[in-house]
């Protein structure tokens, strides 16, 4: 007999089909929980290597620092009674 593939030894995909609630059987993908069709490895490139990058409004900076701004406002607001 032959000896099994890796893939057939390798932890499976952590996904659960909504409609039958059985666990998808695909391999899950090297250090993730889920398999390529499931989300591993996704999401879009960062900064100005994803090709919609424009004008910076929504660079993590840009968000860490309206956020800031949003805690300070509301800080003040605290402070002086919603002057």
């Amino acid at each position: 007999m032959k000896a099994p593939l890796p893939c057939h030894s390798s932890p499976r995909c952590a996904a659960r089909s909504k409609r039958t609630r059985k666990l998808c059987r695909a391999p899950a993908v090297a250090g993730w929980n889920v398999c390529r069709f499931h989300g591993a490895g996704g999401g879009a490139p960062k900064a100005k290597r994803n090709g919609m990058y424009r004008h910076g409004e929504y660079t993590s900076e840009a968000i860490a620092e309206r956020k800031a701004l949003a805690n300070l406002i509301r800080h003040v607001r605290q402070t002086f009674g919603g002057v």
